[in-house]
């Protein structure tokens, strides 16, 4: 019987359990979710025959080499922090490994290791990064095989409440890693436009945002995602003049969040002093200099912003609780850690509620034997299900993992090494698998002058 091993049985990881489980039943497989919380990994498993929800914390060592040692494929859907760390233990007893992470740098140093050993490390196999890699791949190469060139490439991702869901004025409901969210834009951006090289610092990123239209679904705002200049490398379009990943958003998050970065609450390079008894308006405080003039402290921050008092920008930090009396009631390392567990307080899907997933790629290729210059316009526009428990993140996020270890184990995809979801072995069996449980992407081409 082949082992497939789960770590992490979070907001990302229902609709991979189910999958594999659904799987395991079909080819005689077992499936073992470990978790900080056993309860919720036994949840997750609810009492299939063909798994079992543990306790797992990854920094046991002498239990993850166990669980590990008696798998055929570890599918770790913990934090981004422990992906170089089962990296190494899969790559040390021979072990698959699939992530739904950024690749890390020492990741992928791993990959000549894996090839001696045999075996795949397989990163970015999510949604965002992971099904925008692939379907961008699928395009690109279809150009390329026409003798088209790419001259242009912009694609968006978002992970957002459905148009219906109107549950906070930030439009925002939390349905993956909350810490993802407050320390969006941390590290910066660059990209490229009309050829010029655009480098924003961490304080920029949520000032620099623009209008995108989604067919069907009406105006959001984008702000540049990273380093899109990586892409450049990945998908092989050293000639491009524009090259740009953003993310999307309703519109009105940004001017909010750009205040939250400037007033510093995302850091997490700053420790907090113990901070239990204290409230969430002295929290605020903190990051207020001594010589701000104003009454209150609504009035300091606004004045410290640069901001109306009384306009939506205000209300929004007000209805996060910023300015509230209340005691904060545990202690955190960080702000970052407090605004997460805040904004997870403050932005969760209401029960029964739809989310959205919007991946959108806008493509220019030119065709010189032919003449022609076309814009490619592909658009994925997933929903949640609440009657199945499954929100579209969960979904979007999962079935690529999942398909990638189903592939593994039945000896269908053959690589070796370190890998990110741009070899066609790997996007051509996903994708055709993604269309048939309904993830696929609307795509229309139009001549351009």
């Amino acid at each position: 019987m082949k082992n497939i091993l789960i770590f992490g049985a979070g907001q990302s990881a229902p609709y991979l359990i189910s999958y594999l489980l659904n799987e395991a039943q079909k080819n005689n497989w077992f499936v073992t979710v470990g978790d900080m919380d056993e309860k919720t990994a036994k949840a997750a498993v609810n009492g299939h025959p063909h798994g079992n929800g543990i306790e797992f914390d990854v920094n046991d060592m002498e239990k993850r080499h166990s669980l590990i040692q008696k798998s055929d494929v570890v599918v770790n859907f913990l934090t981004p922090t422990f992906q170089y760390l089962i990296a190494l233990d899969c790559v040390r007893f021979g072990k698959h490994v699939i992530t739904a992470s950024y690749e890390n740098p020492r990741v992928a140093e791993l990959s000549n290791d894996a090839q001696s050993k045999g075996i795949l490390i397989l990163n970015e196999m999510g949604l965002d990064p992971g099904i925008d890699h692939m379907s961008a791949m699928q395009i690109i190469t279809r150009i390329r095989e026409n003798n088209g060139t790419i001259s242009s490439f912009i694609s968006y991702g978002s992970g957002i409440p459905a148009p219906e869901v109107k549950s906070n004025p930030l439009n925002y409901c939390i349905t993956w890693n909350p810490s993802n969210v407050v320390t969006a834009g941390d590290a910066g951006a660059q990209y490229l436009e009309d050829g010029k090289i655009k480098l924003l610092p961490h304080h920029e990123v949520f000032r620099r945002t623009w209008d995108v239209e989604i067919e069907n679904l009406g105006m959001f705002e984008a702000y540049p995602n990273r380093d899109s200049l990586l892409y450049q490398k990945i998908f092989n379009l050293k000639k491009v003049n524009t090259m740009i990943r953003g993310t999307l958003r309703y519109p009105g998050w940004s001017e909010t969040w750009y205040q939250i970065v400037k007033l510093g609450l995302y850091l997490n390079t700053l420790t907090l002093p113990e901070i239990a008894e204290r409230s969430y308006r002295d929290f605020t405080e903190m990051f207020l200099p001594l010589n701000v003039s104003g009454p209150k402290l609504e009035a300091r921050i606004a004045n410290y912003l640069n901001i109306s008092p009384t306009g939506s920008i205000m209300k929004n930090l007000s209805w996060l609780g910023l300015f509230s009396n209340e005691k904060i009631g545990k202690n955190f390392r960080t702000p970052m850690d407090l605004m997460t567990d805040l904004i997870k307080k403050k932005m969760p899907l209401p029960e029964g509620q739809r989310d959205m997933v919007i991946l959108h790629h806008e493509i220019i290729a030119e065709y010189k034997d032919q003449n022609k210059k076309e814009k490619i316009v592909s658009t994925l526009v997933e929903y949640g299900d609440p009657k199945e428990k499954f929100t579209a993140i969960a979904k979007t996020v999962g079935a690529p993992a999942a398909i990638a270890a189903k592939l593994v184990l039945k000896g269908e995809l053959n690589l070796t090494g370190c890998h990110i979801p741009t070899h066609p072995a790997i996007y051509t069996k996903v994708l055709e698998e993604l269309a048939t449980l309904g993830i696929k992407f609307n795509e229309k081409t139009e001549e351009i002058n």
